[in-house]
């Protein structure tokens, strides 16, 4: 039985740790262009969003942010990437960090 629970614990890590790859893959570059701090939303230039359906190479979209402290440490001209996703039917960036 301890092999058992062993090679389950092993299978359910890596199968973790190979999400979290996938969601780190899926990031979308972009520029800041604008931050509404009072409104929550924050204005992308970004390339490609296929989890949305979104294929255009390059456009500029004006976005919710889930978490309004995610914008504090913005500033525009900033580069970053992040992740979009509707929430409750309105595009929503979900999570979004600094580029390296």
């Amino acid at each position: 039985m301890k092999t058992n629970k062993f090679a389950v614990a092993i299978v359910s890590l890596s199968l973790s740790l190979g999400t979290v790859a996938l969601a780190q893959a899926a990031m979308v570059n972009g520029e800041v262009k604008k931050i509404d701090e009072a409104a929550a939303k924050i204005t992308l230039k970004h390339g490609p969003i296929k989890n949305l359906d979104m294929e255009e190479d390059s456009m500029t979209m004006v976005f919710r942010v889930q978490d309004p402290a995610m914008l504090k440490s913005l500033k525009v001209g900033d580069k970053v990437r992040f992740d979009a996703d509707r929430v409750n039917g309105q595009i929503t960036v979900t999570a979004i960090q600094k580029a390296k």
